[in-house]
């Protein structure tokens, strides 16, 4: 399976999310927030997590 920028992107953003919600679970400790600030960059990154995970439903649901 070869992947593209896209995809790529995708995958790190979903990383993020991902240890993000680790981090909350385990430790109560809100990564991206503590990175980011409380603002609307953060707001960002949590809008880009989704549309990566929707992305990569998209992507699981084509085969690729």
């Amino acid at each position: 399976m070869k992947m593209n920028a896209v995809d790529w992107i995708a995958m790190v953003l979903l990383l993020i999310g991902g240890l993000n919600w680790g981090f909350m679970g385990f430790f109560n400790y809100n990564l991206v927030s503590s990175l980011f600030g409380a603002g609307t960059f953060t707001k960002i990154i949590y809008d880009l997590v989704g549309l990566s995970a929707l992305w990569s439903i998209w992507m699981v649901a084509k085969g690729e």
